[in-house]
């Protein structure tokens, strides 16, 4: 669902209200990736103020759900995504260094084997 919301307003929108029962106290992770969710809203808005505003809302989720679980990796890989990705005006890349090292420290700590392969391959260098 959050592979589709990365192209598609609507899948976006209907994840965000699937993870609308999940507050930052009782599931951290999936408020997560309702904070990135927000930000990704910010891409399907034509309207400059709502983008920004979009974006000021998801990151501030996400960085509330990080300081609730620091070492949650899969946290901390969502933030990596996101600030490898958008624009740097955004000033929001503050964290990639430490970030990609605290995730390949983890890799191995990582249960669930179809994360852990996306989370290599999104690590390999692109060409």
């Amino acid at each position: 669902m959050f592979d589709k919301s990365t192209k598609s307003e609507q899948e976006c929108k209907k994840l965000i209200k699937t993870l609308e029962p999940f507050g930052l106290k009782t599931n951290p992770l999936y408020y997560g990736y309702k904070a990135c969710a927000e930000m990704l809203m910010a891409k399907h808005v034509l309207n400059p103020f709502s983008k920004l505003s979009h974006f000021k809302k998801g990151k501030s989720m996400l960085e509330n759900a990080i300081n609730i679980d620091k070492n949650n990796v899969e946290l901390i890989f969502l933030r990596y995504t996101i600030q490898t990705n958008v624009p740097s005006f955004l000033n929001y890349n503050q964290n990639q260094k430490g970030d990609k090292e605290f995730i390949i420290n983890s890799l191995n700590t990582i249960e669930d084997i179809e994360l852990r392969q996306i989370i290599k391959n999104y690590l390999k260098p692109r060409t």
